[in-house]
């Protein structure tokens, strides 16, 4: 589906861009991919490993900029929606930006791929979005409604829409797995809380469950990617064994353990070999033989939280991942 049309990624200077634009050009060759992003200095960096692919080209704008997102958007077949505010505690005491960026920014992107006749759009979402307690979380389900309803409010046009979710992504900036690295040397990890859970993903996963979206989606699907969960204790004891554990307390908006899939959503969730995906409970669309497929639908007391999880990864497992993959933690 992919291979030789226009794709878009906003956000794309950040973790999940620097692993999608490889991943993309190897494996589908698109006729072009647009990086579109608002950090020029990310930008410039990035540009400089594409500078003899005449597919890759790079746009600075910014998804709160309507009229900048219709220019981007010119020529385009499909669009990976990864701008967000995303930091937990900034987003805290940042709400106003948050809400520009992660709703409005939402709605922008809507409008533009309606205007401009995009076929297919993916939205990155997180596991924050079922059941929120953060500003964060908040703003990305209010996103993820958006999207799946965007596909009613297309009217006649035939751009579709859906959503992935999934959650802690291993390695990335900002994320824990660096964080304990920088401070492995010290001796001592700062522990929130020793009975901390979360859900473990891959860059590289996370990239295939979008390109499932879009070979599968009708629109006003949420995929969420089957992967497994890790003790916070078990994760510092992965990067620095021998370091010492200092609890210090949950942040601000941090939850005990994560959720992917709520009591609520149960209804209309089914469950395939390597993901669920949640259907819309407006204009039928859960009852949808074209959406559902081959899906078993879950039970009625389905839930899906990193401590209830069945997959759990093993301390050995994360620690010979990172050392697998420690010339990029934290760097992309």
């Amino acid at each position: 589906m992919l291979k030789n049309s226009s794709i878009l990624i906003t956000g794309g200077t950040g973790s999940f861009g620097n692993t999608f634009v490889p991943m993309t050009l190897a494996k589908h060759n698109p006729k072009r991919l647009v990086i579109y992003s608002r950090d020029e200095m990310k930008q410039w960096d990035m540009a400089q490993k594409y500078s003899g692919d005449s597919r890759v080209s790079f746009m600075i704008g910014d998804v709160r900029d309507k009229e900048r997102l219709a220019r981007a958007l010119d020529g385009i077949d499909y669009v990976v929606h990864a701008a967000a505010t995303k930091i937990v505690p900034t987003a805290e005491y940042n709400p106003f930006e948050c809400v520009k960026t992660n709703i409005n920014g939402a709605m922008n992107l809507i409008d533009v791929c309606i205007d401009r006749g995009i076929k297919r759009v993916v939205a990155l979402s997180t596991d924050k979005a079922s059941n929120p307690i953060n500003l964060y979380g908040a703003t990305k389900l209010a996103s993820d409604k958006l999207f799946v309803a965007a596909n009613a409010y297309a009217g006649i046009h035939n751009t579709r829409f859906s959503v992935v979710r999934y959650g802690n992504v291993m390695g990335s900036r900002g994320s824990v797995i660096p964080f304990f690295v920088s401070l492995a040397e010290s001796g001592v990890l700062p522990i929130t809380d020793m009975r901390m859970t979360r859900f473990m993903i891959s860059l590289e996963q996370a990239v295939e469950l979008v390109w499932h979206a879009f070979d599968d989606m009708q629109g006003g699907e949420i995929y969420v990617k089957k992967i497994p969960s890790m003790l916070i204790g078990d994760i510092a004891k992965a990067v620095a064994p021998k370091a010492a554990h200092q609890v210090i307390g949950i942040r601000p908006g941090e939850k005990i353990h994560e959720q992917m899939i709520g009591l609520e959503d149960a209804p209309n969730t089914f469950e395939y070999e390597e993901h669920y995906k949640i259907l819309p409970m407006i204009h039928g669309w859960s009852q949808d033989m074209e959406r559902i497929k081959n899906g078993v639908r879950v039970e009625d007391e389905f839930t899906y939280t990193s401590d209830n999880n069945r997959h759990w990864m093993s301390i050995e497992d994360l620690s010979s991942w990172i050392n697998a993959n420690k010339n990029k933690v934290g760097l992309i």
